[in-house]
């Protein structure tokens, strides 16, 4: 019996040029995938930006519903009907403070979508950066 040798040939050492075309290629690859997430990144502040600038609108707008009842308020109460001018003073008070909670929420969505640099894949291509460079002084 002849014994047959099933062991497969060495791995030959990848050449200058081949290792120069999976450096391009990876690096393509992965400018393409940081600059995906910063995309995806800056689209999610996006969304809270402009959440946080109609909770501003809203807020304005209830403002000025709230001038106008103590406005009404005044008025009334200039006029010497004192249950009417309670009620419109009430309802301009509760106004004041809808428009007062709307205004904070819009500041909290605005803190969380600034700053409107992609946080992430900074970080991220620093990494990469990191690590290229660590693997070319081996």
């Amino acid at each position: 019996m002849v014994a047959s040798s099933a062991q497969s040939p060495p791995e030959r050492e990848a050449s200058t040029g081949e290792l120069v075309k999976q450096l391009s290629e990876q690096v393509s690859t992965l400018v393409r995938d940081e600059l995906k997430m910063a995309r995806l990144e800056l689209a999610r502040k996006g969304k809270f930006a402009g959440f946080g600038i109609g909770l501003y609108g809203a807020s304005g707008l209830v403002a000025l519903y709230a001038i106008a009842c103590l406005l009404a308020a005044v008025i009334i109460a200039i006029a010497g009907e004192i249950r009417p001018w309670l009620a419109a003073l009430i309802v301009g008070l509760v106004l004041v403070v809808v428009s007062a909670v709307a205004a904070l929420m819009g500041r909290s969505r605005m803190r969380r979508a600034t700053p409107p640099m992609p946080e992430q894949a900074v970080e991220g291509t620093k990494a990469d950066v990191g690590e290229v460079k660590e693997r070319m002084r081996r």
